[in-house]
């Protein structure tokens, strides 16, 4: 196909405003200022993949499997990350007692030390853009995405 015969205006391609660009950009500028934030209270080299699997424990662990479709990551890269992460004690393994091949991911004192900071940096974050946009259209934001959300996420799971 010429590049003649293409039906879309070139400035369409470079468009920075298009809602999916935004939401990437806000997405980013949120987890940037939050590693920054963790990094400030002393959470050193923690990369965004690591952050995003410690918030999908939850308090009765969860097994490699599940963490791997629930974060949407291949079992080994989940192994990776684990592996790290219990290596720097934020994280222990222990077998399925229902399920002798499966491994349970658990957080670790420390790690849920680390997740009550992620929970208070993101309460620090919302609480800034509630500043910068008013506090009643951070809340229209958010319930306008989260039902967008339902609405077209493939499997409503809500855990991202």
């Amino acid at each position: 196909m010429a590049k003649q015969d293409i039906a879309v205006d070139p400035q369409q391609l470079e468009d920075q405003q298009h809602l999916g660009r935004l939401l990437l950009r806000a997405y980013r500028a949120f987890s940037t200022r939050a590693v920054e934030k963790l990094r400030q209270r002393g959470y050193e080299g923690l990369a965004l993949a690591q952050m995003t699997l410690l918030m999908n424990i939850g308090v009765e662990g969860i097994r490699l499997t599940t963490l791997a479709e629930r974060i949407g990551v291949s079992r080994q890269a989940v192994g990776n990350l684990v592996d790290n992460l219990e290596s720097r004690e934020y994280v222990s393994r222990k077998a399925d007692l229902t399920d002798k091949r499966a491994m349970i991911v658990t957080l670790t004192d420390e790690g849920w030390r680390l997740i009550g900071d992620v929970v208070a940096v993101k309460k620090e974050i919302e609480t800034e853009y509630g500043e910068i946009l008013g506090e009643d259209k951070v809340e229209m934001l958010r319930s306008e995405l989260t039902r967008l959300l339902e609405r077209v996420e493939p499997t409503n799971s809500g855990q991202h």
